[in-house]
């Protein structure tokens, strides 16, 4: 079983190219079906977030990944000369060492920022509430979570805690100096935008109004920091009273246009309105940043602010890559191991096939023995059985005989030729 990978990031595409790429909500699930009905695939997992689009199989043999790789861009409008130019790919250990390194939040924007590890936790739910993830991503994605959660708590790589909602809120600050006094606008009630209010609250913020398409989910957001609720009809009239907008939906269409940022631009008679977008697909219509008095900056436009905060993380960044490598190798062992199971399965079941027949002769030959006797000998057959087997099954166990897919074919192949296994493990 092959693991491969394949995908784009705020590294390696514009936001205009992930936006494009990622699948809206109630798409996952049939996406992933799709995927493991290519020839070879078995299992499957999609992340999709704002600031990456990947996918993970589980495949038997090569040939599955250039089907993957076409299927992540069918039917999207995207360039495939440009699709092409940002995909990365990794397969086996990088892929786990990447996956890994993406859900302990060193291959985040900002690096440490919690959210991701939710993601990819929903994303799995997806998977698995689709059917496809099995065996070996179920196993992998448990020990992701793991591994995630060993590097919070033995590095320092979530201290003075940030995320795209705080380096919104830092560029806000660099906008207007100081933001007290000052009214904003967040639009949408997800993590994102509850770690935005609070943000904004902290650094002063007079006034909070929240918006969201559920107004009840609103209500809750907005009761926590005494602020207010109103749904998304109601944002052409309340747009002219904020200096700030964060918004964060998952809707498919901008929910701020330019007719609607003229109009409260007028009202607010030259007073600017800061606009930061951290929503994919884009919440606000890239013509508001045309008119003179709206600032615009989108999720592309926090690396500024992010790159500060990655200096401070260094040292707790390089513990957090220590700890991912030797996890790497440890779910790389069982995953050596896993090829040579059905082989084992048989061998072992071949072994206790032949006692149980020995037994069975052995104990007619000897008519007429107490039953303690029969007892006796049947546990000294288990444990001769079991000796016998134990080093032909470490051998095929061993980690260091694992380190190329044909070393492992020819280990198999040889103990199935010495046991007369036939040819998939099977007797």
């Amino acid at each position: 079983m092959n693991l491969f990978l394949v995908g784009i990031s705020h590294k390696t595409a514009p936001l205009e190219l992930r936006e494009c790429l990622a699948p809206p909500p109630e798409q996952v699930e049939p996406w992933l079906r799709q995927c493991v009905a290519l020839d070879g695939v078995r299992e499957a997992f999609l992340v999709s977030t704002c600031n990456r689009v990947e996918a993970l199989v589980a495949a038997d043999g090569d040939a599955a990944a250039e089907q993957v790789r076409r299927w992540l861009g069918q039917g999207r409008p995207v360039d495939p000369a440009a699709l092409q130019a940002a995909l990365y790919e990794h397969t086996g250990e990088d892929a786990v060492r990447h996956l890994f390194r993406v859900a302990s939040s060193l291959d985040s924007l900002v690096v440490g920022e919690p959210q991701i590890l939710g993601q990819i936790k929903e994303a799995y739910r997806q998977a698995t509430a689709a059917g496809t993830s099995r065996t070996v991503l179920n196993r992998l994605l448990h020990k992701t979570f793991q591994v995630a959660k060993k590097v919070r708590s033995q590095t320092n790589i979530g201290g003075a805690a940030v995320s795209i909602s705080y380096a919104a809120v830092e560029l806000a600050k660099k906008i207007f100096d100081d933001l007290a006094g000052l009214s904003a606008l967040v639009i949408g009630a997800g993590e994102m935008a509850e770690l935005a209010v609070e943000h904004l609250m902290n650094q002063g913020v007079q006034r909070v109004l929240v918006a969201n398409r559920t107004l009840e989910r609103a209500v809750e957001l907005a009761a926590r920091w005494r602020g207010e609720a109103l749904g998304l009809a109601d944002l052409p009239q309340v747009l002219e009273q904020v200096d700030i907008v964060i918004a964060s939906t998952a809707s498919p269409e901008p929910v701020i246009t330019a007719d609607m940022a003229r109009r409260a631009l007028r009202a607010r008679r030259g007073r600017p309105v800061f606009f930061i977008d951290i929503a994919v697909p884009r919440d606000v219509e890239p013509a508001v940043g045309e008119q003179d008095g709206c600032f615009v900056y989108d999720i592309d436009d926090l690396t500024s602010v992010v790159e500060a905060n990655r200096a401070t993380r260094a040292d707790a960044a390089q513990a957090a890559e220590r700890i991912v490598a030797a996890e790497v190798v440890k779910f790389m062992t069982w995953l050596g191991g896993l090829e040579a199971v059905p082989t084992i399965s048989a061998l072992t079941a071949k072994g206790e096939g032949l006692r149980q027949a020995e037994l069975a002769r052995t104990l007619r030959d000897l008519n007429g023995i107490a039953p303690e006797q029969a007892a006796a000998i049947d546990r000294l057959t288990q444990a001769l059985v079991k000796k016998l087997l134990h080093d032909p099954i470490l051998f095929l166990k061993d980690p260091t005989h694992s380190k190329s897919e044909d070393t492992k074919r020819e280990q198999l192949a040889l103990v199935r030729r010495i046991f007369k296994l036939g040819e998939n493990g099977e007797e």
